[in-house]
């Protein structure tokens, strides 16, 4: 799951190393926008011997690399893809060029460090009107490609408007990107919420990408994990609810029968899908639910 996934600055020791203890499904080890200028190879080399360690828990950990224009990216992909990160996040991301070059960069890196081809995952930000008009030929670019997520500051910044409690300036731009996402088959991860101390803000923003189906959200502080994660988890309603249906479709399978009816409603496979996404969204495995049959 990528409920949420906790940026964590790159030239903080104590947040890398007690970052995982947070919850997150994930972790953002940043060495852009965080890291000034004059710390990117004190920052990389923490993060390199943070990454060596490898004490992350469960977390799928991610490191945000500075930008393929900027003169950081390529040491950033050669001190940290070694050592048993999951992905790399690049930012401002604005055609597909610039994943085909990271793409070639980091065969060549796992083929040094003698790593499976293709084993780091690639997290496109699209932070520009043009990366966001060219989201799905982004998207599908590579194979390594495994989510797309817009832009926050730096695409408001683009757009000439800026961060409002609602919303709304990024309204259209997160309902295309889920589109180009579902059709490129990569997850839609949604922006932060800049206002850390704004509870009710982040459960309505929670709530609305939730219902575009997003499948998680990026945080920058510890208290909004629970938060997102109650949202992003199923109710025991829900749940039951799902069980239900994919019980009766199971059954109907068995007896061959077509059309089938739970509680008044007739269920057909959009719904049985949208069932079994619930069971795994709530991390219900098929032997729990083949137990709950018996």
């Amino acid at each position: 799951m990528r409920r949420t996934m906790l940026y964590l600055p790159g030239n903080n020791p104590n947040m890398l190393t007690r970052g995982y203890l947070f919850g997150a499904d994930g972790l953002v080890l940043d060495l852009e926008d965080s890291v000034s200028v004059n710390e990117k190879d004190s920052a990389r080399i923490l993060v390199r011997e943070i990454l060596k360690r490898g004490a992350f828990g469960e977390c799928e950990v991610t490191v945000r690399i500075n930008g393929l224009d900027t003169a950081f990216w390529r040491d950033d992909v050669a001190a940290i893809v070694p050592h048993g990160v999951h992905g790399v996040r690049v930012p401002k991301v604005e055609s597909v060029g610039t994943i085909k070059a990271l793409d070639e960069e980091l065969s060549s890196v796992e083929s040094a460090a003698s790593l499976p081809a293709g084993v780091t995952k690639i997290f496109c930000l699209l932070e520009t009107a043009l990366g966001v008009w060219r989201a799905y030929d982004i998207a599908s670019a590579s194979p390594r490609v495994t989510a797309i997520i817009p832009g926050g500051e730096d695409l408001t910044a683009d757009l000439r408007t800026n961060r409002s409690a609602s919303g709304v300036e990024l309204e259209w731009t997160r309902r295309m990107l889920i589109v180009a996402a579902r059709a490129a088959g990569v997850d839609a991860l949604d922006t932060v919420y800049p206002r850390i101390t704004d509870d009710e803000g982040l459960r309505r923003e929670a709530e609305f990408i939730k219902q575009l189906g997003y499948d998680g959200k990026s945080v920058i502080h510890p208290n909004q994990i629970p938060i997102v994660h109650e949202v992003f988890t199923p109710s025991e309603a829900e749940i039951e609810k799902a069980r239900k249906i994919v019980s009766a479709a199971k059954d109907a399978t068995r007896r061959g029968l077509g059309a089938i009816s739970v509680d008044g409603r007739m269920v057909d496979l959009p719904v049985v899908r949208r069932a079994e996404f619930t069971l795994a969204r709530a991390g219900i495995t098929d032997n729990e639910q083949r137990g709950q049959e018996k």
